[in-house]
C-alpha cells in the first residue's frame, strides 16, 4: 500500500501556489495549498485532472464559470478545459490533484463543441470602432467587422447569448486633420463618416446590436471621467512631466497624426504613439529624425505634464490576463517585447481641444487619450445595450460572467491586449475581464497597402449591393488576411464570382434542381439503397461539417478556413455527382441506388445552406428557401436528408449575378500595353472600366505616364486627371478629343512598345 500525508514544509510555488508531488500512484498527483486571497494560475492542459478539497472554501473557475469549492468537493476537468482554483474564505484552501493522459479523451474534447460553447453567459463581439475620418473599404471590411459578424452569426446559431457591438470613435485625433482638410468641425467630421459608415456596414450584412457614436452618447462623458478618475485614485496613473514634441512654429503639442518619424522598435517609418508595422508604442519624443506631418519640420523638443502610465511595472499583469482568455502567439510575442524595455511610460491624456477632459484640476487644458477611452467605450457599450433590453449590466461594475471577444487589426494590439487589461486591473482590482482576441494582419490592394491619400482603395459603397455582398463576403473570408498579409486583387475576385460561385455552386445547385424536377415531379425523393461509396459520402459531409464547425468556434476561428470547406463541401459533392451519374446513368435496375444518390445530393444543399449562414447569409437563407426550407438558424448537429416529399425550387434559382460585360469599347492597343508595362500588370488583368488609381497607380508613376503620353501624342494631361474618376476608355477618349488630327494614333504602336 501507499500512504502519503499533507505536509505542509514540502510545498513549492507551482501555479501560483503551493504544490508538492505525491509519487506512485501510477497517476500524476500532488497536494495543493491555496492561502486565503490567492488564486491559481489560469491554464489549459492535454491531460485530465481531478481535484479533490479537504479543507477551506473556495470556487472553481472553468472556462469562465464558476463553481463552489468546500470539503469533499470532486472536480473533474476535462483536457484543455481553462481552471483556476480561488481562495475566497480566511482559511487554506487545501487539495489533493491527480492528472493523468488519455488520447482518446483530449482528441475528443478538443472537437467538442458543448465544451467550448458559453452556456448562459453573455458574451461580447466588440470590432474596433472606426475612425471617422473617412468611410470603410475592403481593408477595413475584411477584418474586425465581417470576422466579428460571421463569428456572432456562427455562436447564435448555437444557442449563445452573444451581440456584436462597435461604434464611431470620435475623438481620435485623425478626425482634426480630417476636420481641417475639409474645412469643417471636427464634430460635425465625425457625424458625417460616423453616419457613413454605419450605412456600409448595413451594406455589407452586418448588423449591429450596440452602435456607440462616442461624441453623442448619452452619458458618455460623465462615465469617462467617472473611469479615468479610478485609475487616477489607483496612484499609478498620476501628472507627470516628460519628454514631448512640438511645432517649431505654432506650438501645437505634437501626437499621433501629427508627427513622423523613425519606429524606435522596428526603425520603419510611422506617425507618432504607435508603430503599423511591429506593433509596438512610441512615446513620440522617441522617434528618430521626427518631423511634423503639416510642414515636414523637424519639431522643438520640451516638456509636458500629463497623467501617465509605468506600464513596465504589469509585466505580471498582462501575463495572467493572456493566460484567462484567448491570446494568440502573435500577442504574446509583442506583450515579451515591450516588457523587454527597462521602462515605458505611456502618457494617457495630451494636451488638444478635441476630446473628454479628466475631471481632475491637473488635467486642466488636456484630453483623456482616446485609446485608453476606448476601453472604457467597450463597457459604456455593454450599459447601452443593456439598457435596451433590460439587463442592469452597469459600466462601472463590469460583472464576472461577461465573455468579452475583440476582432482587430494588428497595428491595435497594444491598446487592446497588453494596455487594457492594465487598465482594467487598476479600476476595478477585483474584476478578472474574460476577453479572447482575433487578430488580423494588413489586408492589401493589388500588392500594396490600401491607401485613402493616394486613392488606392474599393470603398465598400462601391462593390456592396443585394446581388454583390455574398460573393464580396465569400471572396474576403477566403482571403482574410489571418497570420498573414493577403491581397485583394479585382481579377481575382470576378474569377472567384464566375468560376467558383457561378460556375460551380450555382450551376451544381441549378442542375441538381433540374434533375430533381424532371425524375421526381420537384420533390425530394427518399433515399433507397445504399452503396458503399454512397456512405463513404456521408461520412465525408460529416466531416466537413466537423471542420467547418472547428473554424468557426471560438478556439480555432479562421474564415479562410471556412470559406476553404464551404468550397471544398460543393467540389466533393460535384465530383460524387458526376462519378454517380456515370454508374447509374441508363439503369432501370439501379433506380433505388439512383435516390440514394440524389437524396445525398440534397442533403450536401442543405449543409451548405446551413453552413454558409454565418459567411454568406444572404445566400443561405435563398438557398433554404429553395429547399423548402426555413431561413437557417440554428447550427447543424449532423448532416441530414431533406425530408421525401419536399418540393425543391432549384432549377431556376438565381444565386450568384456576374457583372455586366463592360459596354466601354477597347482600349487603343499603344495604351493598353502601355498601362501594363508601366504597372507590371499580367495580360489576363481586366483594365476595361477601371480606373489607374484602382490599379494602384502612384504618383510617380502617372507622372511617367503622362510624359510618355506627351511624347507619343504631344497631348497635355495633367496627373490629376490621370489619378481622377476617368477610367481607362473615358482617359483614351479624352486623349483623341485632345490629339484632334492626330488621332489616328491612338491606333498606332508607339516606336519601342511591348506587344
Amino acid at each position: 500500500m501507499i500512504i502519503d500525508n499533507y505536509d505542509e514544509s514540502a510545498l513549492k510555488d507551482a501555479f501560483g501556489i503551493d504544490m508538492s508531488g505525491i509519487e506512485g500512484l501510477g497517476t500524476g498527483a500532488g497536494w495543493g495549498r491555496v492561502a486565503p486571497g490567492r488564486a491559481s494560475d489560469s491554464h489549459q492542459h492535454d491531460e485530465t485532472e481531478m481535484f479533490v478539497i479537504v479543507a477551506g472554501e473556495g470556487e472553481f473557475v472553468v472556462d469562465g464559470r464558476r463553481h463552489p469549492a468546500r470539503p469533499g468537493t470532486v472536480a473533474l476537468f476535462e483536457p484543455f478545459e481553462s481552471h483556476v482554483l480561488e481562495n475566497t474564505g480566511s482559511t487554506d484552501v487545501v487539495f489533493l490533484t491527480q492528472y493523468w493522459r488519455d488520447p482518446d479523451r483530449a482528441l475528443r474534447s478538443a472537437g467538442n463543441t458543448e465544451r467550448k460553447s458559453f452556456a448562459d453567459r453573455p458574451v461580447f463581439v466588440f470590432s474596433t470602432p472606426p475612425t471617422p475620418n473617412g468611410d470603410l473599404h475592403l481593408g477595413h471590411l475584411s477584418g474586425p467587422y465581417l470576422g466579428a459578424d460571421a463569428y456572432t452569426r456562427f455562436q447564435r446559431m448555437n444557442g449563445a447569448r452573444v451581440w456584436h457591438l462597435t461604434g464611431s470613435d470620435d475623438f481620435q485625433s485623425y478626425v482634426t486633420a480630417a476636420a481641417r482638410a475639409e474645412n469643417r468641425s471636427p464634430a460635425e467630421t465625425a457625424a458625417h463618416y460616423s453616419a457613413e459608415i454605419a450605412e456600409t456596414l448595413r451594406l455589407m450584412d452586418i448588423p449591429l446590436d450596440q452602435y456607440t457614436v462616442t461624441d453623442t452618447a448619452p452619458g458618455y462623458r460623465d462615465g469617462l471621467r467617472a473611469f479615468f478618475s479610478r485609475l487616477a485614485g489607483s496612484g499609478s496613473v498620476e501628472p507627470t512631466p516628460g519628454d514631448a514634441l512640438f511645432d517649431p512654429e505654432t506650438g501645437q503639442y505634437l501626437y499621433e497624426v501629427d508627427v513622423k518619424g523613425g519606429c524606435p522598435g522596428c526603425s520603419n517609418g510611422t506617425s507618432g504613439n504607435i508603430c503599423e508595422e511591429c506593433g509596438e508604442p512610441n512615446t513620440v519624443a522617441d522617434l528618430t529624425d521626427p518631423v511634423t506631418s503639416r510642414a515636414a519640420a523637424a519639431p522643438r523638443r520640451g516638456t509636458a505634464t500629463r497623467f501617465s502610465l509605468p506600464l513596465h511595472e504589469f509585466r505580471d499583469t498582462v501575463a495572467d490576463h493572456h493566460r484567462l482568455g484567448r491570446a494568440p502567439a502573435r500577442l504574446r510575442e509583442l506583450a515579451d517585447r515591450i516588457f523587454a524595455r527597462p521602462r515605458l511610460d505611456i502618457p494617457v491624456t495630451h494636451p488638444s481641444s478635441w476630446g473628454v477632459g479628466p475631471a481632475e484640476p491637473a488635467g486642466d487644458g488636456q484630453v483623456i487619450w482616446v485609446w485608453p477611452e476606448m476601453s472604457y467605450g467597450f463597457l459604456h457599450g455593454i450599459e447601452a445595450l443593456g439598457a435596451g433590453l433590460g439587463e442592469r449590466w452597469q459600466a462601472a461594475e463590469p460583472e464576472q460572467d461577461w465573455k468579452i471577444v475583440h476582432f482587430f487589426g494588428y497595428d491595435n494590439s497594444f491598446y487592446h491586449a497588453v494596455l487594457y487589461p492594465v487598465l482594467y486591473r487598476l479600476a476595478f482590482p477585483g474584476w478578472s475581464p474574460d476577453i479572447d482576441y482575433h487578430v488580423n494582419e494588413f489586408y492589401l490592394l493589388e500588392g500594396a497597402k490600401f491607401s485613402t491619400s493616394r486613392r488606392h482603395a474599393i470603398w465598400g459603397k462601391e462593390i456592396l449591393g443585394p446581388d454583390t455582398v455574398d460573393a464580396v463576403r465569400y471572396f474576403l473570408s477566403s482571403t482574410r488576411p489571418e497570420g498573414e498579409r493577403t491581397n485583394f486583387r479585382r481579377a481575382d475576385y470576378e474569377t472567384v464570382l464566375r468560376d467558383t460561385l457561378a460556375g460551380t455552386w450555382q450551376t451544381w445547385l441549378n442542375d441538381l434542381g433540374t434533375r430533381v424536377t424532371k425524375t421526381y415531379d420537384g420533390s425530394a425523393p427518399d433515399a433507397g439503397t445504399w452503396t458503399p461509396e454512397q456512405s463513404a459520402f456521408l461520412g465525408r459531409l460529416g466531416g466537413r461539417l466537423a471542420a467547418l464547425t472547428a473554424s468557426l468556434g471560438p478556439e480555432g476561428f479562421s474564415l479562410r478556413e471556412a470559406a476553404a470547406e464551404l468550397a471544398g463541401l460543393v467540389e466533393d459533392t460535384v465530383r460524387f455527382s458526376h462519378r454517380e451519374a456515370a454508374l447509374l446513368a441508363g439503369r432501370a435496375d439501379w433506380h433505388s441506388e439512383l435516390r440514394t444518390a440524389t437524396a445525398l445530393e440534397l442533403a450536401a444543399a442543405r449543409l451548405l445552406a446551413h453552413g454558409a449562414a454565418p459567411v454568406m447569409p444572404r445566400f443561405a437563407a435563398r438557398l433554404a428557401d429553395a429547399l423548402g426550407l426555413p431561413e437557417p438558424t440554428e447550427w447543424p448537429r449532423t448532416v441530414e436528408l431533406l425530408a421525401p416529399g419536399t418540393q425543391v425550387r432549384l432549377a431556376d434559382a438565381v444565386f450568384f449575378t456576374l457583372p455586366e460585360e463592360s459596354s466601354a469599347p477597347p482600349l487603343p492597343a499603344w495604351f493598353d500595353s502601355l498601362v501594363r508595362e508601366l504597372l507590371g500588370l499580367p495580360p489576363e488583368e481586366h483594365l476595361a472600366g477601371r480606373t489607374l488609381s484602382e490599379l494602384g497607380t502612384t504618383s510617380l508613376s502617372a507622372v511617367t505616364l503622362q510624359y510618355k503620353i506627351l511624347d507619343h501624342l504631344d497631348v497635355d494631361v495633367t496627373v490629376e486627371e490621370l489619378l481622377g474618376e476617368l477610367d481607362l476608355a473615358a482617359l483614351a477618349a479624352l486623349l483623341a478629343e485632345r490629339a484632334g488630327d492626330r488621332a489616328s494614333l491612338l491606333s498606332a504602336e508607339p516606336e519601342g512598345a511591348r506587344p
